[in-house]
């Protein structure tokens, strides 16, 4: 039986630094709307912009989500014994989920879970956009599990903001 290494990528949403013209945000988010309301793939100059603007220059002081993103990964690296682990974004910022998956598989993880920072249902990237690009990447790469770990246990969310509270009280 060949041996397990096991990957975590932890996904955010992504931010828009301050220095990006706002312009280029807009017209994304139009051709976005546009591919999805005609459910067409991506057109070259939807990917040129998201890619533009995924690859937009930062610092904490100019992108302070990732900043603070980097962050919380850091600290959970620590806490995972040794896995592989990366970072992804599920907009406005690199690398996409698709991209780390692929970095930690060149790594060798052979079972790779994902986690996100967005915690509560009812969102489109938590609940159906990060599912569907793992369920298209499955077939890609067989030889390895891919593993979402959704939904949140509420309870337990809940218990970390109150902890939050606490700590202001």
């Amino acid at each position: 039986m060949a041996a397990r290494t096991r990957g975590v990528i932890l996904v955010g949403h992504g931010g828009i630094p301050k220095e990006c013209p706002q312009d280029l945000v807009t017209k994304l988010k139009r051709l976005e709307a546009q591919r999805r309301a005609a459910k067409l793939p991506p057109s070259v100059e939807e990917l040129e912009l998201d890619a533009k603007i995924r690859r937009w220059p930062r610092t904490a002081e100019t992108d302070p989500y990732q900043a603070g993103l980097e962050t919380v990964a850091a600290h959970l690296r620590a806490q995972l014994d040794g896995a592989l682990f990366a970072v992804a974004y599920n907009e406005f910022c690199a690398p996409t989920l698709e991209e780390s998956v692929e970095t930690l598989i060149k790594q060798g993880a052979t079972h790779i879970t994902v986690t996100t920072t967005m915690f509560t249902p009812g969102g489109s990237h938590s609940e159906v956009e990060i599912p569907e690009i793992l369920d298209q990447l499955r077939p890609q790469y067989p030889d390895v599990e891919l593993r979402y770990a959704w939904p949140f246990d509420l309870e337990l969310v809940a218990n970390t903001l109150a902890e939050q509270v606490k700590r202001f009280s």
